[in-house]
């Protein structure tokens, strides 16, 4: 799959992105969000990298920025407010490109708190958040149709945590059993799980 890497204009400087294209299969945007970039979150964090090829597979172009002050991307942390302003600017960079396609959100613990937040500003098919760090970030109400992923050995975000989250909104939770929040040695079965649970 073509891959490119691109610095896109965001709202402090440019925002390091790379870009998976399907080409012809194309059936809609991923924009993923990765974990925190105070902790070590890049755009080469292995589940993000792991829901890119997953998405891939299922005929989406799957968008990686880096957060402001991450890699090659301009600025600094901003504790998720600029974050979702450069995510937004990504995604209107990407819609203008491939216009007419869906767009879905992916995020990954801190990544997921951006990509709710982004979605009450955009339009999109809807949401699928991998460990959610609800017990760190008021994540509030999800906006529109959501699917989580949560790893049933998650130290950092308990599971149940994210059950008392989830459960109220009746959003669909699957759980990885076996996982951590960083999903050691279940890779291969989360991208299984997005690919089998986001066919539809």
């Amino acid at each position: 799959m073509p891959r490119y890497k691109l610095r896109i204009d965001g709202p402090l400087g440019r925002i390091e992105t790379v870009v998976e294209d399907p080409g012809l299969a194309r059936r809609g945007v991923a924009l993923i969000a990765h974990p925190h970039p105070l902790h070590g979150g890049s755009l080469r964090n292995k589940v993000v990298q792991t829901a890119a090829r997953a998405l891939g597979e299922l005929g989406y172009v799957a968008v990686r920025p880096n957060f402001r002050g991450v890699g090659q991307s301009d600025g600094d942390f901003d504790h998720g407010r600029g974050e979702v302003d450069d995510m937004a600017a990504i995604a209107e960079f990407v819609c203008a490109r491939y216009p007419g396609l869906p767009v879905v959100l992916i995020g990954f613990s801190f990544g997921a708190y951006v990509q709710v937040k982004l979605g009450s500003r955009l339009a999109c098919k809807g949401l699928l958040l991998i460990a959610p760090a609800v017990n760190m970030f008021d994540f509030g109400d999800v906006p529109g149709p959501c699917l989580v992923l949560h790893g049933a050995h998650d130290a950092l975000v308990p599971l149940g945590a994210v059950r008392a989250w989830a459960q109220p909104q009746g959003l669909r939770l699957a759980i990885v059993e076996g996982a951590d929040h960083f999903f050691h040695g279940k890779l291969s079965e989360l991208k299984r799980l997005i690919v089998d649970l986001c066919e539809c």
